[in-house]
């Protein structure tokens, strides 16, 4: 798939991330797979999927929907960890996904190669690469490294990055400002529907919404939170 060919699929739509931890009720790669083509019915215009699940997780799900996916692996939870080293990015290709989403930020990288050695291994092998930033200098940088999206995923969750309980509308916009060739993609903590067309009209291509749609735990949580017996930890 073409880089014009997957932001005809995506431009101004939403992308659903379909993951569970690993003590997640819905951590096993054929209810992952299910949860996709549920949220394609839903209207997705892509999936993003992996994580913990890893590559048996990007495997069903490409095998399960007609959209395009997104795939990432998971190695740890602090640090680069997003599809973190240039063979997992090929593996995560390898198994059917037409991008592999891996962390952009400029932090040493458990292979130690720099992240635009993933981008050109992904390239040379027919994939396209999103890179999963959390500030202007980072997209920029990954933008010059050759990414084909750069996706706001991590934007709270670096330290120097700007801390907030929502979506960091502020970054999409810069993004869209700097690199205005760019695809840019809104991801992280976007919990209700408002937050998707504030992302579009700050110059999102597509926004990406997890949690909000795909636990039914944290859901589940939410609502409860409003009444006088919140859940129970455990």
């Amino acid at each position: 798939m073409t880089i014009g060919e997957f932001v005809a699929a995506i431009r101004g739509g939403l992308i659903v991330s379909c993951q569970a931890g690993p003590d997640h009720p819905l951590r096993d790669s054929p209810t992952i797979a299910r949860m996709a083509r549920a949220a394609v019915l839903g209207g997705a215009t892509a999936v993003r999927c992996g994580g913990v699940g890893g590559v048996p997780d990007v495997r069903a799900v490409a095998a399960a929907v007609t959209v395009p996916v997104i795939g990432l692996t998971k190695r740890g939870a602090s640090g680069v960890f997003i599809t973190p080293t240039v063979g997992d990015a090929l593996e995560v290709l390898e198994a059917g996904a037409a991008v592999v989403a891996t962390d952009g930020t400029m932090r040493r990288r458990p292979d130690s190669a720099p992240f635009h050695r993933t981008v050109e291994a992904v390239h040379a092998a027919g994939g396209l690469v999103m890179a999963d930033v959390s500030t202007l200098v980072e997209g920029v940088a990954a933008a010059e490294a050759g990414a084909d999206l750069i996706a706001t995923t991590l934007s709270g969750y670096t330290p120097y990055s700007a801390q907030a309980d929502g979506p960091d509308l502020s970054l999409v916009a810069a993004l869209a400002a700097a690199l205005p060739s760019a695809v840019i993609v809104a991801e992280g903590r976007y919990h209700l529907p408002g937050h998707v067309r504030a992302a579009l009209e700050a110059g999102a291509a597509a926004v990406v919404v997890g949690t909000a749609i795909t636990d039914p735990a944290w859901i589940t949580g939410t609502f409860a939170a409003q009444t006088a017996r919140p859940r129970a930890l455990g």
